[in-house]
């Protein structure tokens, strides 16, 4: 048995069959040559990086990746302890009969169930994760129990589909603080009971946030599919839509569209963002919101994805002046959008407007920052390019937030 060659195995194969010296492709990459030795070495790197080297390469990203074995890095337990509750719920431990905990002392109350399904929505777009946290594990049971109670029962597809909800909203809080494998047994299981009782809405929702986790693992191939393919599957009719249909099918494209982008296919990626911007149109000035799946969409969304691509194809100047064409929003609808205006700062060698940008989110959604891995890049960058000889005050607070020393 051969073991599967790692990211730098390839890089080394595609370099060398182009005749490149790793000279050259750090050159053409905009990279440092240490990066590429590094990474050829065996060692890792962000997705963003390899990105610069497969579109140096003519590549799609994906062809970087191979999978290593998980024991070649050093691996801890903590996560297992943190997530033991909704390890529990999720993916407990089965026999014959099925799951230990379907056996419902009383009949379950939907109507109280889909209460707190909804209080934990709320909780998790207001960036209240302890809250989500605390809530999350017994609902899913609570979920679990009323599907196994009501089988055969007039109201199991209500049960069914409401767990499929659960399960999304479980996968959306563990896709976000990167426990993935845990998040697609969540995910696969929300499709699972949607597709049971016919929902195709839900089960679009489902997937859309596996197109999110699959582009958090790296697996943009399978991203990309996954969405186009769903998103043809329920493509409407576009003047008898709801905007609820409209949403989720422009979410879809949207991630589709960024998959593809980060996967140095820009030709299909921007075909997918026209299709997306004919669902924004036909909401006008309105929107779609769906807090427990798929969140908000409207034109804006679109245009936000847009500028993200120019972002991955290296054009800071581009992202900037995009930007400043938009209208304002909220802030806590525009985050992803700042953060990649803060990169795009920080890649133009301007910390300061980057620190101002990240200083804000900080401010205003700290918990929703904290696992955002591209801020502390940005930060990082922005760090690296100031000519301060001491931190400002801005500074110090977010080197404590990142934990950079």
């Amino acid at each position: 048995m051969h073991d599967s060659p790692l990211p730098g195995d390839r890089l080394r194969e595609f370099r060398r069959a182009r005749g490149m010296t790793q000279e050259v492709l750090a050159e053409r990459a905009g990279l440092s040559l240490g990066v590429v030795k590094k990474i050829e070495r065996g060692g890792s790197a962000r997705i963003e990086t390899y990105h610069a080297l497969a579109r140096a390469l003519k590549v799609r990203t994906s062809a970087l990746f191979e999978s290593g074995g998980p024991h070649q890095r050093r691996r801890t337990n903590d996560d297992n302890l943190t997530l033991m509750p909704l390890r529990q719920a999720i993916a407990p431990p089965a026999t014959f009969a099925g799951r230990l905990d379907t056996i419902a002392a009383d009949e379950p109350d939907l109507d109280q169930l889909q209460r707190v399904a909804t209080d934990v929505a709320r909780a998790y777009h207001r960036d209240d994760y302890d809250e989500v946290a605390e809530l999350l594990p017994s609902l899913v049971r609570s979920s679990h129990v009323a599907a196994a109670h009501f089988s055969g029962d007039r109201e199991h597809d209500r049960a069914v589909r409401l767990r499929a909800n659960v399960l999304q909203m479980a996968g959306r809080y563990l896709t976000q603080v990167r426990a993935y494998d845990l998040a697609h047994v969540a995910l696969r299981d929300a499709v699972r009971d949607a597709d049971t009782v016919g929902d195709r809405a839900v089960v679009a929702g489902a997937v859309y946030q596996q197109g999110w986790l699959l582009m958090r693992q790296g697996r943009l191939d399978e991203a990309e599919q996954i969405s186009a393919m769903t998103a043809e599957e329920i493509e409407p009719r576009i003047s008898r839509a709801s905007p609820a249909t409209l949403g989720v099918w422009g979410k879809l494209l949207v991630h589709a569209s960024a998959a593809a982008a980060r996967n140095n296919r820009p030709r299909e990626a921007r075909e997918y963002l026209r299709l997306a911007r004919t669902a924004g149109a036909a909401l006008g000035g309105s929107g779609a919101l769906e807090m427990s799946s798929w969140g908000r969409f409207d034109w804006r969304t679109v245009a936000f994805q847009g500028i993200e691509n120019q972002l991955v194809a290296e054009r800071p100047r581009r992202v900037l002046a995009l930007s400043a064409r938009m209208p304002k929003a909220s802030r806590t609808f525009m985050r992803r959008h700042l953060l990649d205006v803060a990169q795009a700062h920080a890649m133009l060698r301007q910390p300061d407007e980057a620190t101002a940008i990240l200083a804000g989110l900080l401010d205003e959604t700290p918990e929703w920052l904290r696992h955002q891995r591209m801020a502390a890049d940005a930060f990082q960058t922005a760090l690296g390019s100031s000519k301060r000889r001491r931190l400002s005050p801005q500074q110090r607070q977010l080197a404590r937030f990142f934990e950079v020393t």
